[in-house]
């Protein structure tokens, strides 16, 4: 048989050299490489953090496991610490009652509040801009502010509450506002809602002023014609870095009630009416020194923050859609 009529074999093609996929950490070391001047100069800011904010919140949440009294090494006891916050200790129930009604009140009006304050503020011309920042801003910052409250609910009948309800002939006698268990919470609340306007209300100015106003004028052309709508299509979505942070620094304060509560109320409160989580943490780890006890605390503050935020997070990307 001749060669012809062998059926045609092609030849056996070229080998092709194999692919080597890259590792993850292969990866990440040449972006690290490629941006090393970045990570060189984030690196002082990146141990403070990690020794100062991430060390502690891990070893809190390790000692909440732990019996700790601050003389004796720490003792591995399991769940123990978070059954008793939830089953036999009373008062964190009303530590816990109180802090997400504050939440649920003064973060969300707190928030709101901000907001539509800087939003007034931002049309002033730029001097009395900054005067009106500054009268809003003050209460945040100022020292013994809750002086002045005490003055206003003082006891007696010159408190400036009782004098002028006396005054006006709503009643015969004064109310000890802050002894009195059913006013305490209200009061508190109010006082927290005064002193709200601080960061976040700042970074709602600063965002404000950063929104491009072209985007006002190709709004208008694409049938933008009032300011709500300006404010929900352009300034919202345009400030949206400012928004969440002042959302985490108004819920964080929101959940960390404590000054206002021990300042107004004493501590503790009549019947714990103004007991926070915060102060039911300062009671075990400052006075009685629990520290296992009290990092159990801390952790269960720490949840309800980080799913909170969370939510709230969820919730802003829709603005503007």
């Amino acid at each position: 048989m001749s060669n012809a009529s062998l059926p045609h074999t092609p030849p056996a093609a070229a080998a092709k050299p194999a692919v080597r996929r890259e590792t993850w950490w292969t990866i990440r070391k040449k972006a690290m490489k490629a941006h090393k001047h970045s990570y060189i100069l984030m690196a002082p800011y990146m141990l403070l953090f990690g020794l100062f904010t991430i060390l502690p919140v891990v070893m809190s949440i390790l000692i909440g496991f732990t019996y700790f009294n601050m003389l004796e090494f720490p003792r591995f006891i399991g769940w123990q610490n978070y059954t008793r916050l939830f089953l036999e200790d009373d008062v964190f129930l009303i530590a816990i009652k109180n802090t997400l009604l504050f939440a649920a009140i003064t973060g969300p009006l707190s928030y709101l509040a901000s907001f539509v304050f800087a939003w007034i503020i931002n049309d002033l011309r730029p001097k009395m801009r900054a005067f009106m920042t500054l009268i809003f801003y003050a209460p945040s910052i100022s020292g013994n502010v809750f002086f002045i409250w005490l003055i206003i609910f003082s006891g007696d009948r010159y408190g400036i509450a009782n004098g002028f309800l006396i005054n006006l002939g709503m009643m015969l006698e004064p109310i000890q506002w802050l002894k009195t268990e059913k006013y305490i919470l209200p009061i508190i609340i109010l006082v927290q809602l005064w002193l709200s306007l601080g960061t976040g209300f700042l970074a709602f100015i600063a965002g404000l002023q950063t929104v491009d106003r072209t985007l006002y004028e190709a709004g208008a052309v694409d049938g933008v014609n009032n300011r709500w709508q300006e404010l929900w299509y352009i300034t919202l979505p345009s400030m949206k870095p400012q928004l969440m942070f002042g959302a985490v620094i108004q819920l964080t304060a929101s959940f960390a009630v404590a000054d206002v509560s021990i300042a107004l109320a004493g501590f503790p409160s009549v019947n714990y009416a103004a007991e926070t989580i915060v102060t039911h943490l300062i009671d075990f780890g400052t006075i009685r020194f629990e520290m296992g006890f009290a990092s159990a605390i801390a952790t269960v503050l720490f949840m309800l923050m980080v799913g909170t935020n969370l939510i709230v997070q969820r919730l802003l990307r829709k603005v503007g859609e």
